[in-house]
Protein backbone atom coordinates (compact mmCIF):
# COMPACT_ATOMS: atom_id res chain seq x y z
CA UNK A 1 0.00 0.00 0.00
CA UNK A 2 1.09 3.55 -0.69
CA UNK A 3 2.23 5.97 2.01
CA UNK A 4 1.29 9.64 2.11
CA UNK A 5 2.46 12.76 3.86
CA UNK A 6 -0.32 15.22 4.54
CA UNK A 7 0.70 18.63 5.85
CA UNK A 8 -1.49 21.63 6.63
CA UNK A 9 0.61 24.73 7.15
CA UNK A 10 0.49 28.41 8.06
CA UNK A 11 3.83 29.97 7.11
CA UNK A 12 5.13 32.57 9.58
CA UNK A 13 8.50 33.31 7.93
CA UNK A 14 8.51 33.05 4.11
CA UNK A 15 12.31 33.17 3.67
CA UNK A 16 13.07 30.42 6.17
CA UNK A 17 10.17 28.31 4.95
CA UNK A 18 11.49 28.62 1.40
CA UNK A 19 14.76 27.06 2.59
CA UNK A 20 12.74 24.29 4.26
CA UNK A 21 10.90 23.62 0.99
CA UNK A 22 14.17 23.18 -0.91
CA UNK A 23 15.55 20.67 1.61
CA UNK A 24 12.22 18.87 2.00
CA UNK A 25 11.94 18.46 -1.77
CA UNK A 26 15.44 16.98 -1.84
CA UNK A 27 14.53 14.47 0.90
CA UNK A 28 11.30 13.54 -0.84
CA UNK A 29 13.09 12.97 -4.16
CA UNK A 30 15.77 10.87 -2.42
CA UNK A 31 13.01 8.56 -1.14
CA UNK A 32 11.00 8.25 -4.34
CA UNK A 33 8.18 10.53 -3.24
CA UNK A 34 6.11 12.70 -5.54
CA UNK A 35 3.95 15.72 -4.86
CA UNK A 36 0.24 15.27 -5.49
CA UNK A 37 -0.73 18.67 -4.08
CA UNK A 38 1.55 21.52 -3.10
CA UNK A 39 0.00 24.76 -1.92
CA UNK A 40 -2.69 25.00 -4.58
CA UNK A 41 -6.23 26.29 -4.34
CA UNK A 42 -8.49 24.61 -1.82
CA UNK A 43 -11.99 24.82 -0.41
CA UNK A 44 -12.19 24.49 3.37
CA UNK A 45 -15.46 22.86 4.41
CA UNK A 46 -14.88 21.90 8.06
CA UNK A 47 -12.37 22.61 10.80
CA UNK A 48 -9.57 25.14 10.85
CA UNK A 49 -8.17 26.00 7.43
CA UNK A 50 -4.43 26.50 6.90
CA UNK A 51 -2.91 28.65 4.17
CA UNK A 52 -0.92 25.83 2.59
CA UNK A 53 -1.77 22.15 2.08
CA UNK A 54 0.64 19.50 0.81
CA UNK A 55 0.16 15.84 -0.13
CA UNK A 56 3.13 13.64 -1.05
CA UNK A 57 2.86 10.02 -2.25
CA UNK A 58 5.46 7.33 -1.53
CA UNK A 59 5.59 3.69 -2.61
CA UNK A 60 4.85 2.56 0.97
CA UNK A 61 4.18 3.78 4.47
CA UNK A 62 7.68 2.60 5.38
CA UNK A 63 9.28 4.75 2.66
CA UNK A 64 7.26 7.75 3.81
CA UNK A 65 8.47 7.27 7.37
CA UNK A 66 12.09 6.67 6.27
CA UNK A 67 11.97 9.98 4.44
CA UNK A 68 10.64 11.79 7.51
CA UNK A 69 13.40 10.24 9.66
CA UNK A 70 16.18 10.89 7.12
CA UNK A 71 19.08 13.22 7.89
CA UNK A 72 18.08 15.50 5.02
CA UNK A 73 14.53 15.89 6.29
CA UNK A 74 15.66 16.33 9.91
CA UNK A 75 17.64 19.36 8.75
CA UNK A 76 14.61 20.64 6.85
CA UNK A 77 12.30 20.02 9.80
CA UNK A 78 14.26 22.41 12.01
CA UNK A 79 13.55 25.15 9.47
CA UNK A 80 9.86 24.23 9.23
CA UNK A 81 9.39 24.28 12.97
CA UNK A 82 10.86 27.77 13.25
CA UNK A 83 8.93 29.23 10.31
CA UNK A 84 5.46 27.71 10.39
CA UNK A 85 2.56 26.34 12.38
CA UNK A 86 1.44 23.00 10.99
CA UNK A 87 -0.20 19.64 11.33
CA UNK A 88 1.60 16.72 9.71
CA UNK A 89 0.60 13.07 9.40
CA UNK A 90 1.92 10.01 7.60
CA UNK A 91 -0.96 7.92 6.29
CA UNK A 92 -1.23 4.50 4.68
CA UNK A 93 -3.48 4.53 1.64
CA UNK A 94 -4.39 2.59 -1.47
Amino acid sequence: MKGYWIARVDVTDEDTYGKYAILATKAIEEHGGRFLARGGRFIAKEGQARDRNVVVEFESLENAEKCYNSETYKEALELAQSSSVREFIILEGV
